[in-house]
């Protein structure tokens, strides 16, 4: 497989490195994942000293010989006394080469919500295997997940490789079984690459392992800090969603009105003609102001606020877009969802959509197939969605949304299902059939 990768760090929170790379972990339970992420910020050394030497004192009192580095990311309580991650946190660490944002999700399936959220933004996720244990159910799941929500690259960290008899052929094994997956996921062989790693021990995460002749790769950290980085891997024009309209009204500012957000796509200059959606209504960029003064251009990623130089109707929930590619702003659509509540959804439920910055009510029409993510099959027609299931569905919402295919455009094209009840998130959706990508009906044995 592919020999490109991530980085190495030196000081918590610095930022010497020259790109930032996001990433995210996910595994199933005691794969190791929470001692990898520690030695990841151990090797970088990405944490105080005062942290190891507690680390190592409540070591010491378990009977443990090493330092258990999982405890330096376990922070919940109910997490250390589990022995399990439950919720998504986030590390930073760099190296000279790159900065880092790791998003260290929980492995138990009751916790696929948390993967998904994770994962959703990140370039690259590192996905352990217990090398005694292999490819199993979860491994699945995970990778059919992160398939859909566009994880551009894969890391398989094969952890533990150093409590089985023969190494060689388990690695070879396990690396071939999770080539056949990733391929009928629709990933390239360029995009992923199988480690052999000793979470415990650091072998092949900072430092090159004597203990696997048989590999001859990357380690875990040169591969992170070489994996090429691409924010956006398909161009498209301007999408600003409007969070909200600044109106100061004072004696200093009588008549400013500015629309402020976050540059979800694309790029904007002063001078720029721009479309508001979903009115139509066209103008241009007057000036682009933010609390350390004006810019010429913003970005994807950056916060600011657009002053238009025609007094139009602009409010919260509209998008401020490109108009050479504007999208069409959409009522009807097929979508993928990843349902993650107990309440199994069916054909007719009403429920809030968020997209962006809009919240409009959305009632699901029909259930298009369900996704198993197992032998990689679709299921047409099926009753309902139990939980962490995926399928496609049909939606129509009561207000449009200004949004891209998922496939064009991964901060526009995602939305969530919200019990208009209680609040809470039902379910992950991409806009389209994200199911696209998938060689379904090439099972995979279980």
């Amino acid at each position: 497989m592919s020999s490109t990768g991530i980085s190495n760090g030196h000081s918590a929170g610095s930022t010497r490195g020259t790109q930032l790379l996001r990433l995210a972990t996910a595994g199933s339970v005691d794969d190791g994942k929470s001692t990898l992420v520690g030695r990841l910020l151990y090797d970088t050394k990405s944490v105080l000293a005062d942290q190891i030497d507690a680390v190592t004192r409540a070591s010491v009192d378990k009977g443990l010989a090493t330092p258990d580095l999982s405890l330096l990311v376990d922070g919940l309580r109910a997490e250390r006394e589990q022995g399990i991650t439950i919720d998504v946190a986030y590390r930073y660490f760099a190296t000279p080469q790159r900065s880092f944002v790791l998003a260290d999700t929980p492995g138990h399936v009751q916790y696929t919500r948390n993967t998904v959220s994770g994962a959703s933004t990140a370039q690259l996720v590192i996905l352990l295997v217990d090398a005694r244990k292999g490819v199993i159910t979860q491994t699945r799941r995970h990778a059919a997940v992160l398939a859909l929500l566009g994880v551009p690259r894969l890391v398989l960290a094969v952890n533990k490789i150093d409590l089985v008899e023969d190494p060689a052929t388990v690695f070879a094994d396990i690396s071939a079984e999770f080539n056949s997956l990733t391929s009928s996921l629709g990933w390239s062989s360029e995009d992923v690459i199988e480690i052999p790693v000793s979470a415990l021990h650091g072998d092949n995460v900072a430092v090159k392992s004597d203990k696997t002749p048989y590999y001859d790769g990357p380690t875990l950290i040169e591969h992170l800090e070489s994996v090429p980085v691409d924010a956006e891997p398909h161009r498209v024009g301007l999408r600003f969603p409007v969070q909200y309209v600044i109106r100061p009204r004072t004696a200093e500012f009588p008549d400013y009105r500015g629309y402020a957000g976050q540059v979800a796509a694309g790029s904007v200059d002063v001078g720029d003609e721009v479309v508001i959606l979903p009115s139509g209504t066209r103008t241009t960029v007057e000036r682009i102001d933010t609390a350390d003064g004006e810019l010429r251009t913003a970005h994807a990623g950056r916060s600011v606020t657009l002053v238009l130089a025609d007094d139009v109707d602009v409010s919260r929930g509209d998008t401020i877009a490109s108009p050479q590619d504007a999208p069409e702003p959409i009522g009807d659509f097929e979508a993928t969802v990843c349902w993650l509540a107990e309440k199994p959804l069916r054909p007719g439920a009403r429920l809030l959509l968020k997209h962006g910055t809009r919240t409009t009510q959305a009632i699901v029409g029909a259930l298009v197939e369900r996704f198993d993510e197992q032998d990689l099959t679709a299921h047409e027609g099926p009753e309902s969605l139990e939980l962490n299931e995926i399928g496609r569905i049909s939606v129509r919402v009561a207000e449009p949304i200004v949004a891209d295919d998922y496939a064009v455009n991964r901060h526009t094209g995602s939305f969530l299902l919200i019990d208009p009840a209680g609040g809470n998130t039902l379910a992950a959706g991409l806009v389209g059939n994200a199911l696209a990508a998938v060689e379904l009906g090439s099972a995979v044995p279980a």
